[in-house]
């Protein structure tokens, strides 16, 4: 069985959207047992295509830490450029990495370390909309970091996390139907600036309201067991 792993701060900077339509039941809670709550269709949606000459091999991702920007290799002078969220100060790394397993709406569990530090923490919350790591996570070899979706598009541009790579739900959904297992991830401070030039200048794209109720399901109120304000009391965000 695959062992999931959790980055340390990934929790600490979502949002919780109330449920579904496509909603089912969700299995019993307790303390130590959290539902991540729904899990609807998430529809991919295609990043900008930009310039891009360069030596790297198609098929490759590339993390511009520094930019905030992921990169998919298409072809010798054409890739996908994704905006994310980076590594905290004193929480970034670089290095080369290999996807070693993809998971949808992945199940969350707290490194026993974590929830030392926060015993309100659960020892498992189980994948949906209310998980910090979104409709989908690339893991990247045998490390605590992965590439994943988030449940908070306002924290996409920033540097929030303690070494995992968030995405817009939408576009972590296209990259994973794109990346396969083995794809090599090479994460850097920085591209060289003749490599980034065509978005070096641009804003961190954060998406609009209106791009979230096109490619975000539409959700409305459902009967809960448990109140949005216990379950940030559990996760202890209050």
């Amino acid at each position: 069985m695959f062992r999931f792993v959790m980055c340390v701060l990934c929790a600490t900077a979502f949002a919780m959207p109330a449920a579904a339509q496509s909603a089912k039941p969700s299995a019993k809670e307790t303390p130590d047992k959290l539902s991540g709550g729904p899990r609807p269709q998430i529809s991919a949606r295609v990043p900008p295509t930009i310039s891009f000459r360069s030596k790297y091999a198609p098929g490759t991702i590339l993390i511009d830490t520094k930019r905030r920007r992921l990169l998919y290799v298409r072809s010798r002078s054409r890739a996908y450029l994704y905006p994310i969220t980076v590594g905290r100060l004193g929480f970034q790394w670089t290095g080369t990495k290999r996807i070693s397993a993809k998971r949808n709406w992945p199940d969350w569990r707290p490194p026993a370390k974590m929830r030392e530090r926060k015993p309100n923490l659960p020892k498992l919350m189980t994948g949906g909309l209310y998980n910090p790591l979104g409709a989908k996570a690339l893991y990247l070899g045998s490390s605590l970091y992965r590439i994943h979706g988030t449940n908070n598009a306002k924290s996409i541009g920033q540097a929030a996390s303690s070494g995992c790579f968030r995405m817009h739900n939408t576009h972590v959904a296209h990259l994973a139907k794109i990346a396969k297992v083995g794809t090599k991830v090479v994460v850097m401070n920085a591209l060289p600036s003749r490599l980034a030039r065509s978005f070096a200048k641009q804003p961190d794209q954060q998406i609009t309201s209106t791009q979230r109720r096109r490619s975000e399901p539409r959700r409305r109120a459902a009967p809960r067991k448990r109140s949005l304000a216990w379950r940030r009391a559990i996760l202890g965000l209050n």
